[in-house]
């Protein structure tokens, strides 16, 4: 008897998440999302090339979306993060907004800033900086230009 794959598993549950995400426009109705501001981030994947949907929170700073790289505490970075930083040109979908955005991964004293914000909004990040050593990544997901918008 074959050990079910934890990483399809995921994939599949998060896939889930999406498609009510966009059935119910820009609102989850399952999963630990709801009642949460959730996005889908698309990214290009570092070593496919192909795109890589996840269902992620959010928080907005100065009318930018803010995520967080935390992956739950765990001492490595989620596969979105290393694929935004060999492609920073990512789609965001946004309630029942979608466009083309730069991620910028902050530093310093705005990583910081953002990191206790966005912990405030969703509690259990507070925990995550606790399951680990490494400092989990902020990134700004900066809107390109109106050319640079995607249709549906």
């Amino acid at each position: 008897m074959s050990t079910p794959d934890p990483r399809a598993a995921m994939f599949a549950y998060n896939q889930t998440l999406v498609d009510d995400f966009r059935a119910n426009s820009g609102k989850s109705t399952i999963g630990h999302f709801v009642g949460r501001q959730m996005m889908v981030l698309t990214t290009t994947g570092a070593r496919t090339g192909g795109p890589r949907v996840t269902p992620l929170a959010y928080s907005v700073d100065d009318g930018k979306v803010v995520i967080v790289a935390s992956m739950g505490g765990a001492d490595r970075h989620p596969a979105w993060y290393l694929n935004l930083e060999a492609n920073p040109i990512v789609t965001v979908e946004v309630a029942a907004e979608k466009y083309r955005a730069h991620a910028r991964i902050t530093k310093g004293a705005e990583r910081e800033r953002l990191y206790a914000q966005h912990a405030d909004l969703h509690p259990s990040f507070h925990d995550y900086v606790t399951k680990t050593t490494r400092v989990i990544p902020v990134i700004v997901l900066e809107r390109l230009p109106e050319a640079g918008r995607t249709q549906d």
